[in-house]
């Protein structure tokens, strides 16, 4: 065998595939023309592979016609996730959620494209209860943790939105904070029929208190 060999067409492929996904998550967003110089291609072969990356949900393209890392990329690092600082800090807090209010209780991200993602949950102890659909993207549009994402809920104040994502599911939530920047939202997840404007300005009042704990702690 010829260790030597020069790699075959689809190695090669792969490589260019592989190397231009490196260049779009290492930028805060990157030109075409600059992706296609990292790589040492031409502008032509490095629109066709991004374009692949972007059908796929690897990369995006916004309206300032910068690539960046589409929410695919979100959606696998999630296992990865788990195990950092933005995961540990939550699951004291959502733990204790799930203990206050025997809700389900999730933290999610945004993850691109106009879509959120689950990160990381504590199951309800209620026998009707919402279940894990950690690294599921849900709608930003019209959902409570969407409106968080968005940066439309203020610091210590929260938001009930019901119907939304799930008929008969009402979605409390409060943003976490990183200095002035929204970095997560922590949320409770309940049947509707169990929350009523009382239960849900009860809910509301615990998961923001959470959420300004974290921010303090983050």
């Amino acid at each position: 065998m010829d260790v030597l060999a020069k790699p075959d067409a689809t190695t090669r492929s792969a490589d260019r595939v592989l190397g231009l996904l490196r260049v779009v998550c290492e930028h805060d967003g990157v030109k075409l023309a600059e992706a296609a110089k990292a790589m040492g291609l031409s502008p032509s072969t490095a629109l066709r592979l991004l374009r692949t990356l972007e059908a796929n949900g690897f990369a995006t393209k916004r309206q300032d016609g910068l690539y960046r890392p589409g929410y695919r990329m979100v959606q696998l690092g999630v296992e990865a996730l788990s195990h950092e600082s933005l995961v540990a800090t939550a699951r004291p807090a959502l733990a204790a959620l799930v203990a206050d209010t025997g809700e389900s209780a999730y933290l999610s991200v945004a993850a691109g494209n106009g879509d959120g993602l689950y990160l990381a949950i504590e199951e309800g102890t209620h026998a009707v209860r919402h279940v894990n659909w950690v690294g599921r993207t849900f709608p930003l549009a019209d959902s409570a943790a969407g409106a968080v994402l968005l940066g439309h809920v203020p610091a210590g104040t929260y938001t009930a939105v019901a119907n939304a994502v799930e008929s008969d599911v009402t979605a409390v939530a409060a943003p976490v904070l990183a200095g002035p920047r929204v970095v997560a939202a922590l949320s409770i997840v309940a049947p509707s029929y169990r929350t009523d404007d009382r239960a849900a300005a009860r809910l509301g009042d615990l998961v923001s208190a959470r959420a300004a704990a974290l921010f303090a702690t983050a």
